[in-house]
């Protein structure tokens, strides 16, 4: 019934047809005048009337395109912020794989090490041993050597002692991936252990026995010879046999050069070893773990925004 009220309205000639200027009439006189609306409305208006149905048409279609443009930069923002994120995980698990093998170089490092420092202890075990001996040459050793004219080398261990080596195993990769985020890709039990092995008691005290420690017996025995060798011998030049040869009793009767190699053999014999020992054993430990996380991760794959791990 309303719609034929509105029809009899636009049909204004009642010819039960709505011609070209009867629409145009009744389109102009759709809706509110303008001059017949409250300032609010009035700022909302566009054209001459206000026509509610008009104006929510106009809202909708608003909140649609609004709707759709929103989803659209947030769909791009999400693909272009996971693409970041997968670049870092693929980052991260190549940061892994490069600590995988400074691990390695760790353990080379920590082999070799222990190679030389039992090959120290026992000459310098052997040089303890003969400190008593009534001999000339008793602070004289020699290894084979196919250039010399006997194919022996000669020299004095005691001349080479001032020499030091401190355990210092390579830590570059540990050092990156501590600021790039790669722990979170670890769990914790595997990060916990790579912190040790890079920064626990046990490589410190490695590195304070085979430092600052042995240095203070290294400085002691320089010290003797600074403070004492000197005003009472005629010549000091430890690097030279001839020296150890021709006061051989006097460097005997030096009780406390004798205890100072006694408290750096007791060093290296009872602590140094067995904290290489130690720590190697937590490096081949670190790697198991690595390489079950590294494993982890390589199975894994992105469908889209998600990792899927077919061993989950």
């Amino acid at each position: 019934m309303a719609k034929k009220d509105e029809f009899d309205k636009i049909d204004t000639n009642k010819d039960g047809f709505i011609s070209r200027e009867e629409f145009d009439a009744a389109d102009e006189s759709a809706g509110i005048e303008r001059e017949k609306l409250n300032w609010f409305l009035k700022l909302i208006t566009l054209g001459d009337r206000f026509d509610i149905k008009d104006f929510w048409d106009r809202v909708k279609k608003s909140i649609v395109e609004f709707v759709i443009l929103v989803f659209g930069v947030t769909v791009s923002f999400g693909i272009e912020q996971q693409g970041g994120e997968s670049d870092n995980r693929h980052d991260g698990i190549e940061n892994l794989t490069n600590l995988r093998e400074e691990v390695e170089k760790i353990i080379a490092y920590t082999d070799a090490y222990i190679e030389q420092v039992d090959w120290v202890s026992e000459l310098y075990q052997k040089q303890y041993n003969r400190w008593e001996k009534d001999n000339d040459s008793i602070f004289i050793d020699w290894q084979p050597d196919e250039e010399e004219p006997d194919g022996k080398y000669y020299f004095s261990p005691m001349g080479m002692y001032v020499n030091r080596d401190p355990f210092d195993p390579p830590r570059v990769n540990f050092d990156a991936i501590k600021l790039d985020g790669t722990f979170r890709l670890m769990p914790k039990e595997v990060g916990l252990k790579m912190t040790e092995i890079y920064d626990g008691t046990e490589l410190r005290y490695l590195i304070e026995n085979t430092g600052k420690n042995e240095e203070r017996y290294v400085n002691q025995f320089i010290d003797q010879i600074a403070n004492k060798w000197v005003y009472d011998l005629p010549w000091v030049d430890v690097d030279y046999n001839e020296f150890w040869i021709e006061n051989r009793k006097y460097i005997q009767n030096d009780k406390f050069i004798k205890y100072n190699l006694y408290k750096r053999l007791d060093l290296w014999q009872y602590s140094v070893k067995d904290q290489l020992q130690v720590y190697r054993n937590s490096l081949i430990e670190s790697t198991k773990l690595l390489d079950s996380v590294i494993a982890v991760r390589d199975s894994e794959f992105e469908f889209i925004w998600w990792v899927l791990n077919p061993k989950d």
